[in-house]
């Protein structure tokens, strides 16, 4: 089966709370590639690329995030994959 990409913006209480290197040990552990970033708005951002069953599960994850957490609302977007990209990233 083919990878995919989404786009994931998580809003809450995601900033100082581990959510970037979190998302990228369990972006790792389902082999995904792709990046997160903190945003100036407050929000964390990340682009989740691999198996369709790892995105999904990696999206489950940032509909909670790590313990100190608290998200409130997870906006999912398909996008288009990106060729030869390699690891997952904390921007």
């Amino acid at each position: 089966m083919a990878d995919e990409r989404v786009r994931v913006i998580v809003s809450g209480q995601v900033q100082g709370v581990f959510f970037r290197v979190t998302t990228r040990d369990v972006a790792e552990r389902l082999r995904l590639t792709g990046w997160v970033r903190n945003r100036a708005d407050g929000r964390v951002e990340a682009e989740l690329q691999g198996a369709p069953d790892a995105v999904r599960r990696a999206v489950e994850f940032c509909r909670s995030g790590p313990g100190q957490a608290r998200v409130t609302h997870v906006d999912v977007e398909r996008i288009d994959p990106v060729s030869g990209e390699r690891g997952f990233k904390v921007r």
